[in-house]
This record gives structure tokens, C-alpha cells and sequence, in this order.
């Protein structure tokens, strides 16, 4: 979220004392594992609130110490969620769960990285999905300090299914790490990272710590996971205590185990299954769905809402997905559904073949109101569906980027921005993306601190005689400060303009000045009668003939082929009718990136007239 600067920095202001209250009172609610007189630690008198943009645009508050640290942080439109930094984590390692990964991954993790599944290698007992963790370096038989906050992506159970079967995805959505953009506002910036805390290992936990791989093979293979989930990262864990320097691990709960179910296991997950159906689907459905007959029942129904995974009676959970009617003790569904209707659950009545039907549901029956919802063998089966859907979506999205033709702009140094390109050590005669200047400019100003200690989204352009120039139009009094953005603009547009094209299987070329995109315009002519112009498309290598006989096969319609007035080196293709949408299908097949092409209707204008 912060691993690029922040788009916008608002200024700061001093945080009333009213408003600390509150927000302090926010704090020791949000995390129960303070005491009231950490209070005054986490919320210190003199707080300030400054408002952000990152570079997505997300708008956010953070809130800063006297001393000038970032402490605590919120993301979103008028979202209340309350986010420690690593700073205040530093203060309180125990504000919240944790997850451990490797060394090699902590750098993935600060330059932009989610953490995945198979990084993982301890974590605190009891993580929920969406909950906010803390995540650390691993240390053999210690808790290193907080780098990184985020929040779960996946339950606890999916984390230790991870230990016995190959789970890929992302175990954290991290929001913020160590040396982020946020981190950097602080003057604190520099401190050492705290020493790992030891804890007393029981002798369970210590046995699962001799299991592990060596460290150094461990990070190996979690720098992979961490930016794709290799298949094969280790995923070992240890389940430890909540970080306290005298507490005891736990053991770890068993992992799901894949062991012969006991009839009763069985037949307790069928009634889950029947649960979560009249909860979630059957509760829904309009009366004239029904009578059902019990095999659609149990099919569309029941078998889909059989939970992943059931607790077992000593605590383990055991893989529910495969449960079969004849393996509980009902033996078959007539049986089952007789059973349920017993119970009150379900409504009955005979039909032909000696065969049930299923004529209603109990949605009020106090087993229906007290089921908590589980995850289901459809979730598990959408949830696959979605991720081939998307792995397809992306697959054909990079086959078309292939055989996208590839227009680059591209800058270089000139006039008065040469002095400073000399002073940043870049090399005058090169070209330069937006981006190699903006990586550039950003080592340029972090290396003569050139950032306004009290409004650090200006730069103080008027300190460096080099930036100055090179920023100052002509006629222009040299500015003092000016925002990072404006900075950057200006020295894009003191630079000459270039753009550099490149076709699959063709050599690049680079000429000089702005690309200009294929415009597609449609306009009345002769009356009443409205056409499409085509022109611009030379840039992308297309000739104006082949583009009007495949436009004339396209849209029915009779085309022609005509110099642009006053350009008679560049052509112009006319179509009858109002053939936008055609047109630009066309060029986007072949190769021309859509953001190339822009579109008018000025028929629509002239009617307004």
C-alpha cells in the first residue's frame, strides 16, 4: 500500500484533546490486550492527523507522534479501522497475532508482496479470515520484532492444512512494512530493528522446531512463495504463544487428518450439511419450488453444503468433503431425511415407488437459528471455478499484449534539465520512461534531503541550484518549493519528446517527438448522410488501403481512401455510417492498444446545434 510516496500529503494539525480522547479510547477498545495506562504510551499528548492519498488514490488519516513517527493509520472513506505501524508495534510487539516468514522473503514484503501460504512458517493460535496480524522475521526458538502489518487473507485452518497438503494463495494482505513510505516520514527511520524475544519451548514444540528445514533452505524456498506460492516451498509451522517474553508455546492443534470417519462423524457432518442448506439456500426459495424430490434435495441441496472440514471429539478436525450417506448411520438419504423430518427440520410426505418428496423447510427450528455457517464443498468448488476463470482471463489478456504493438514515450535530457540530469550522475544522451525519471528524482531528492520537514509533499526546488533551473520555465521567477508532482511535470516538459514503438517481430523504432493516437471521427456529410474518418494509423504501421477494403467487408458499407487536407504525406479512410465501434474492434485486432485511439461523435454535436 506505501511501497511507492504518497500521491497527496494534506498538512498536519495538532489533534484536540477531545478527539485524543476518543481516539484513545478507540485504541484500548480495539485491542483488548491493552491495559488502560498504555494509553498514554499508544495515544501520547501533542498527537497530530494529517490526511493522505496513496499513489492508488486511497484517501487515509495517519496519525503522528510528537516527535514526528507515524503511529497509527486508517485507509478508506470514512473508515473507522485503526492500523498500528511498525513503530508503535515496536512499542507493543503483543498488540497483535503474528505470523513468522523466512529472512528472504522480509524484502518481497517491503517492496510491494503479499504474504503467501507457503512463507509462513509460525503463527499465533486462533487467526481468523480479515483479522489484523503483525509479521515477523523468523528465529529459531524466538519472536523477532514486528516488520510488517496486514491483515489475514485465509483462516487458521487453512493455514494448517498447509502443513500436510500443497495450499497455495496469500496467507497476508499487507498493508504496511518497515522502510515504506510511511515508515520513511518518520524521523525515527534509522533506529536499529529490536532483538528477537525468547520464549520457554515445551517439549511438543520443541520437537516441531527439530523438524524444520535449516533456516537458510526454509528462506530459499519461501523467497519463491512469496512471489507466487511455489509448489515446492516448505510449508512447515509451529503454532506459538501470544507474544509475551515468558509465555509457554501451546501445542499445536492437530492438523485435518485424513483417517477413516466413524459413522456418527459422518452422520453429524450430513446434519451440518442439512443446516447450512435450509440456512443459506432453502430458506430463500419461493413456496411453488416445492415439493422437492429427495434425490434433487439431496443433490442440489444437501451434498453441495457438506462443510470442508468437522471437528472431531479430541479437538482434531478430519476432511469432510467425501462424506457419503452410506457410510453414516442412517445407511441411505430416505433414511436421513426421515431422521431430519423427526426431528422437525424438514417436512415429508410419500411418493410413488415407495420414494419421498421434500414439501417444506423448518427455517424457525432453534438448531437452524443456532447454526454457524461453515465452509462449504461449493465454496471450495467456486472458489476454483473463479480462480480458472480468472487464470484464463489472464492467460488471454497476455496472448493479446503479445500481439499488442507497444508505443513507449520516452524523454531526453535537453536545454536546462541536462545541468541536473549531470548532477543526478544520469547519462545526458540516454532516454529516459516517466518512470526511470521519477525513480531518478526521488533518489535525487532522498540523497539531498531536499523534502520540506514540515509539508513533505513540497520539495524545496530553490536549496539545489541544479533542480532549480531545471524546473524554471523562461520569463519564470525560480520557484522555492514546489509539489513532488509539479516537480515532476515540469521536468517532463522541459525534456524532448521522443516515443519508441515496438511490433512483434520487428525491429523498434524511435523517432523523435509526441505520438499522437489513431483518431476515429464520425461526422455528417452531404445532407443527413453520417460517416466515419480513420487517420493517424501510420504510426502503427497500417496502410490506408488494406484498412479500408477489410472496413468495407466489416461494415457492409462503401469506404474510400483520401490525403489528409493540408497533410499529403498521411491518408485519411472514410466509411459510411456510424461505424465507432467497428472501427476501433478492428485496429484493437490488430495490435493497436486501445488507449491509442481516441473517439469523437461530432454528429451528436451538430444536433445539439
Amino acid at each position: 500500500m506505501f511501497k511507492k510516496p504518497l500521491a497527496e500529503l494534506k498538512t498536519s494539525a495538532p489533534l484536540r484533546s477531545s478527539d485524543r480522547r476518543k481516539l484513545k479510547q478507540r485504541v484500548l477498545q480495539a485491542f483488548p490486550v491493552l491495559q488502560p495506562e498504555d494509553g498514554d504510551l499508544l495515544v501520547p499528548d501533542g498527537l497530530l492527523s494529517q490526511k493522505f492519498s496513496t499513489h492508488l488514490d486511497e484517501p487515509g488519516v495517519v496519525y503522528i507522534s510528537p516527535e514526528g513517527d507515524p503511529v497509527w493509520f486508517s485507509v478508506g472513506k470514512g473508515s473507522d479501522d485503526l492500523i498500528p505501524t511498525v513503530y508503535t508495534l515496536w512499542k507493543r510487539p503483543d498488540l497483535l497475532p503474528f505470523l513468522s516468514t523466512p529472512s528472504a522473503v522480509v524484502p518481497k514484503l517491503i517492496g510491494g508482496a503479499d504474504l503467501m501460504i507457503p512463507g509462513v512458517v509460525q503463527h499465533s493460535p486462533g487467526l481468523s479470515e480479515g483479522q489484523l496480524v503483525s509479521i515477523t522475521q523468523y528465529h529459531r526458538g524466538a519472536i523477532g520484532p514486528p516488520l510488517a502489518v496486514g491483515r489475514m487473507a485465509v483462516p487458521e485452518g487453512t493455514l494448517r492444512r498447509a502443513a500436510d497438503v500443497d495450499v497455495k494463495g496469500k496467507a497476508v494482505y499487507v498493508l504496511h512494512t518497515w522502510r515504506d513510505s510511511l515508515w520513511e516520514m518518520g524521523p525515527s527511520k534509522k533506529a536499529d530493528v529490536p532483538e528477537p524475544r525468547t520464549f520457554e519451548v515445551t517439549a511438543e514444540t520443541n520437537g516441531q522446531e527439530d523438524a524444520m528445514e535449516d533456516e537458510d533452505e526454509n528462506s530459499e524456498n519461501a523467497e519463491a512463495a512469496a512471489n507466487e506460492g511455489t509448489p515446492g516451498a516448505e510449508k512447515q509451522e509451529s503454532t506459538v504463544p501470544e507474544m509475551e517474553a515468558t509465555a509457554t508455546a501451546p501445542s499445536s492443534p492437530p492438523g485435518p487428518e485424513d483417517r477413516t470417519l466413524t459413522a456418527e462423524d459422518v452422520s453429524n457432518a450430513l446434519r451440518l450439511a442439512l443446516l447450512q442448506a435450509i440456512s443459506s439456500t432453502l430458506a430463500f426459495l419461493p413456496p411453488p419450488t416445492f415439493p422437492i424430490s429427495a434425490s434433487t434435495f439431496w443433490s442440489s441441496y444437501v451434498l453441495p453444503a457438506r462443510p470442508v472440514y468437522i471437528p472431531l471429539a479430541d479437538g482434531a478436525s478430519a476432511d469432510a468433503s467425501a462424506v457419503d450417506v452410506k457410510h453414516s448411520t442412517y445407511k441411505s438419504v430416505k433414511m436421513f431425511l426421515k431422521a431430519s423430518a423427526k426431528e422437525g427440520l424438514i417436512k415429508l410426505k410419500d411418493a410413488k415407488g415407495g420414494d419421498v418428496m421434500v414439501t417444506g423447510v423448518n427455517v424457525q427450528h432453534p438448531a437452524v437459528a443456532g447454526h454457524r455457517p461453515h465452509l462449504t464443498v461449493k465454496d471450495i468448488e467456486s472458489k476454483r471455478e473463479k480462480a480458472g476463470d480468472r487464470e484464463r482471463k489472464e492467460r488471454e489478456a497476455e496472448e493479446r499484449r503479445k500481439g499488442e504493438i507497444q508505443v513507449t514515450e520516452l524523454y531526453k535530457p535537453f536545454g536546462n534539465t541536462v545541468p541536473w540530469f549531470v548532477a543526478a550522475e544520469k547519462d545526458t544522451s540516454e532516454l529516459y520512461t516517466l518512470s526511470d525519471i521519477k525513480t531518478a528524482f526521488n533518489a535525487y531528492v532522498s540523497t539531498k534531503q531536499l523534502v520540506n520537514p514540515r509539508e513533505q509533499q513540497y520539495i524545496n526546488v530553490g536549496e539545489d541550484p541544479a533542480l532549480r533551473s531545471a524546473v524554471t520555465g523562461k520569463s519564470e521567477e525560480p520557484p522555492e518549493f514546489l509539489k513532488r508532482e509539479d516537480v515532476l511535470s515540469r521536468l517532463k516538459s522541459h525534456m524532448q519528446s521522443w516515443y519508441e514503438i515496438k511490433s512483434g517481430g520487428q525491429d523498434v523504432v524511435r523517432k523523435k517527438g509526441q505520438p499522437k493516437p489513431v483518431s476515429v471521427v464520425m461526422k455528417i456529410r452531404q445532407g443527413r448522410k453520417a460517416c466515419t474518418l480513420v487517420t493517424g494509423f501510420e504510426l502503427f504501421k497500417l496502410d490506408a488501403q488494406d484498412l479500408a477494403e477489410e472496413l468495407r467487408k466489416l461494415c457492409a458499407s462503401s469506404t474510400s481512401v483520401s490525403p489528409v487536407h493540408g497533410k499529403a504525406s498521411d491518408m485519411e479512410v472514410m466509411v459510411q455510417g456510424k461505424q465507432i465501434g467497428a472501427v476501433t474492434d478492428l485496429l484493437v485486432s490488430k495490435g493497436v492498444p486501445k488507449k491509442w485511439i481516441e473517439s469523437a461523435d461530432l454528429t451528436a454535436e451538430k444536433k445539439k446545434k
